[in-house]
């Protein structure tokens, strides 16, 4: 079963915009888990602009699912996980000022950092994984590193997917299938919606997760948490969309 992990992020950024605690991320999350997401995703940023670190240890003490925070390995963000110790980490190449993640890690380049990590990570029980994007040997030196699991970078999936369905996932089932037969679980994420989510699935049946964010929380605007939650679950499964 392909598991769903809503990202709050955008809940943050609601309630950072006016002050206070509306909306509160903390009963978002476990109205989210309620509703039926299997994990919570959170990607504090240096600059704290929607998740806050404090966020971080509320959430710790809430969430009862999946918890998987991103970020960028800063020595700040190394000790907030080290302290949390939450289910996962997805490690993260963002520029401190990105406005979102728009690459994955060069693994080779950076392999002996990324392994340095890993083990840091895993001493402390927290699984591992690294965000990448389709190039097959970046994928061999994820494993090599030590992670336990890739997320696979999916914005140009979703910006070619409406050109040619067929074209724009063909690159993600390759890497899917030489991350698997690695012994890497897979994970995906970036702009993944219910317009292209079922069809991706529908190729890549052994995805261990998806993180979604932006797009649930603004169709959750017009539907509902709780419907939106469903829906996204439905495409998830064998079913037509």
């Amino acid at each position: 079963m392909t598991k769903l992990s809503v990202n709050i992020n955008k809940i943050a950024t609601i309630r950072n915009a006016r002050g206070g605690n509306v909306p509160d991320v903390v009963k978002v999350a476990i109205d989210c888990e309620k509703f039926g997401a299997e994990g919570i995703t959170v990607h504090p940023r240096p600059d704290e602009r929607h998740i806050r670190f404090k966020d971080v240890y509320d959430l710790k003490a809430k969430v009862r699912t999946e918890f998987n925070i991103e970020g960028y390995p800063a020595q700040k963000f190394v000790d907030l996980i080290t302290t949390i110790r939450p289910t996962q980490v997805t490690l993260v190449p963002d520029k401190p000022d990105a406005i979102t993640s728009d690459s994955g890690w060069d693994t080779i380049e950076y392999q002996s950092f990324l392994s340095d990590l890993v083990d840091t990570f895993r001493a402390v029980g927290v699984r591992t994984s690294i965000f990448v994007g389709t190039d097959l040997k970046v994928i061999e030196h994820a494993a090599k590193a030590g992670a336990d699991r890739i997320e696979l970078y999916t914005e140009p999936y979703a910006s070619e997917y409406a050109k040619n369905k067929e074209t724009a996932v063909a690159p993600f089932v390759e890497a899917a299938k030489v991350a698997k037969k690695l012994g890497l679980g897979i994970n995906a994420g970036h702009d993944l919606s219910l317009e292209n989510l079922n069809y991706l699935y529908s190729n890549i049946s052994f995805l261990d997760e998806v993180s979604i964010g932006h797009a649930l929380i603004s169709d959750a605007l017009y539907m509902g948490l709780e419907k939106t939650i469903q829906a996204y679950k439905n495409c998830l499964k064998n079913i037509e969309i």
